[in-house]
């Protein structure tokens, strides 16, 4: 079995897309807090994920999601009953997509399309957006090896 990590590519309030606010639904102009990490096996970027979490979601007891660090958003989404999961939308992005663009930075060998998936899960009636995007599992020679690192499997973040 592989070992499995995540790297923290940074966190910091950011501007969403257009997508992203509608998801959201939030006013234009309002910024949220975006994390990105890419989940590794055996120091392999898998998967690159991105977290953006609007303001008033991160009240009271979610304030703790700004201080993940290298811990898996997905431990803290499953362990809490509470937590909700909108529907999953799959997608196929290009390589002119700002996403594309950002789940590809630093490899030595960038996919030409990528598959990923964003859902939004309410936490405490606040919303939060999560994306997915399979950079190598799925993408290249080592589609083979998917089963290495069980801890990617059905595990957002």
């Amino acid at each position: 079995m592989g070992v499995f990590q995540v790297r923290l590519l940074g966190q910091r309030w950011a501007k969403p897309l257009p997508s992203e606010i509608r998801l959201l639904k939030l006013a234009y102009g309002h910024g949220v807090w975006t994390r990105e990490v890419q989940l590794m096996c055996d120091d392999t970027p898998w998967v690159f994920a991105r977290t953006l979490i609007p303001p008033g979601t991160l009240q009271g007891r979610c304030r703790r999601l700004k201080q993940l660090g290298v811990r898996p958003l997905g431990e803290v989404l499953f362990a809490d009953p509470g937590i909700r999961r909108g529907e999953i939308h799959i997608a196929r992005i290009i390589p002119e997509h700002a996403l594309h663009q950002a789940a590809v930075q630093g490899l030595a060998q960038a996919p030409a399309p990528i598959w990923g998936r964003r859902s939004v899960f309410h936490i405490d009636g606040g919303p939060l957006l999560i994306y997915e995007l399979f950079i190598t599992a799925f993408n290249s020679p080592e589609a083979d090896h998917v089963h290495r690192c069980s801890a990617l499997k059905g595990s957002p973040l």
